[in-house]
């Protein structure tokens, strides 16, 4: 079988494939090395039960959208599918969204983060887990309230998390001087080095027989209602199964495959400091700047991260909306002196972006034999292991762990 897309889903849908004995072939155009799944900021996030399809993300978007600095940017276009991608995101914009996504995210977050779990037993397999919780900080009254609210979701969902006054706040950072009114604290949360678990990845399954191959899919065979083959460069590969986990490059894929995916890149940002001088001891978000922020290997680099750019793969890196998180860093934790990096010290990539949040897992109506799993936005790595162990279920025709109702890939065409 074929697995189209050597990120974190691609590559974690093929372990779970071999495992369960198929023969798998991996085909990445970017060589395994230049996908989104590398510059993010390492979380397994059960607290990320809220998607970005949510009330105020809209009116939002359209003030920042004349802030250069500002996290979240749609690029005007007359594009057809940045168009019926952005009125599907505006019409899924709701509370209702908000409230029936968030069994269904916690589900599958808790579930993938159980399986990572699993893959630290795997022998030689380095990816730097750690399970110290996240600290989403605020420092408004306006998210305050809406802190305290996320804390009584969370709890009634199950999740371990508290709310944090600005005196519990500092006693969990003491090093540094933090300008907030508190954080919520999920405890239930984890992270992991997106740099080792990939390397891990990709050194352990051609030992287990997994094929990697470097190039970009130009079409299918096509007989009886199945794929029978997937064409790349002047190479042809016999598919018995077809894996899409392409990411930002989805929608051009399922179109190959007769099927319309709802789905946008979203660009993001990020560096990472080598044996920096200013710390936190755990993974943050400062909520109202909405950076990320991830000490990997115990404090020995900090990576800061932020911004969703809905552009097209093509558009120029808009390098100075860096500065708008270096901005939110000092005006949350004062103390940091950070300067703007280099360009060549700064990650950019593009997150696949649903229209309601939620990823796309399941089988296309076309073609039997296919089936697709993308549309993750900043869930990829976290949900990563479970997408992979759910893809094999799938294809095994065996129960799903996790409940795909709320990810059918095709939601949007009824």
């Amino acid at each position: 079988m074929v697995v189209i897309g050597g990120g974190i889903i691609g590559l974690s849908s093929a372990l779970y494939l071999q495992r369960s004995g198929h023969k798998v072939t991996v085909i990445d155009k970017g060589n395994f090395t230049d996908n989104c799944s590398y510059g993010n900021l390492g979380y397994v996030c059960p607290s990320h039960f809220i998607p970005l399809a949510a009330p105020g993300i809209v009116w939002q978007g359209i003030k920042w959208m004349f802030n250069s600095r500002s996290p979240f940017y749609v690029q005007p276009s007359l594009n057809v599918s940045l168009i019926d991608w952005g009125l599907k995101f505006m019409r899924s914009a709701t509370q209702k969204n908000v409230e029936s996504a968030a069994t269904p995210l916690k589900n599958i977050a808790v579930f993938s983060q159980d399986e990572y779990k699993q893959w630290e037993k795997i022998e030689g397999f380095d990816m730097a887990f750690e399970q110290k919780g996240m600290l989403e900080i605020f420092k408004t009254g306006k998210v305050a309230q809406h802190a305290a609210h996320t804390v009584k979701t969370g709890k009634q969902l199950g999740l371990d998390v508290e709310l944090l006054n600005a005196e519990g706040l500092q006693a969990l950072e003491p090093q540094t001087k933090i300008n907030a009114l508190g954080a919520i604290n999920f405890k239930c949360d984890a992270h992991l080095y997106p740099d080792k678990l990939m390397a891990s990845l990709k050194n352990y399954l051609p030992k287990q027989g997994v094929e990697l191959i470097h190039g970009e899919v130009t079409g299918f065979e096509k007989a009886n209602g199945k794929i029978t083959k997937v064409l790349c460069g002047s190479n042809a590969y016999d598919a018995d199964e077809v894996i899409v986990a392409t990411g930002s490059w989805s929608r051009e894929v399922a179109a190959m495959l007769d099927t319309k995916i709802p789905l946008m890149p979203g660009r993001g940002y990020s560096f990472t400091l080598e044996n920096p001088e200013y710390k936190l001891n755990h993974p943050a978000i400062l909520t109202e700047g909405r950076v990320a922020i991830t000490p990997f290997e115990n404090g020995k680099k900090m990576r800061y991260g932020g911004t969703m750019e809905v552009v097209g793969t093509k558009a120029p890196p808009r390098y100075h909306r860096v500065e708008g998180i270096i901005d939110a860093i000092k005006d949350f934790l004062p103390e940091f002196k950070i300067d703007m990096p280099s360009q060549d010290k700064i990650w950019f990539g593009y997150r696949p972006t649903s229209a309601d949040g939620l990823p796309y897992i399941g089988r296309i109506k076309k073609y039997k034999n296919v089936t697709v799993a993308t549309g993750h936005s900043m869930l990829g790595l976290s949900l990563g292991a479970g997408t992979g162990k759910l893809v094999s279920e799938l294809i095994n025709g065996q129960t799903p762990g996790v409940d795909l109702k709320a990810f059918e890939v095709e939601r949007f065409n009824f």
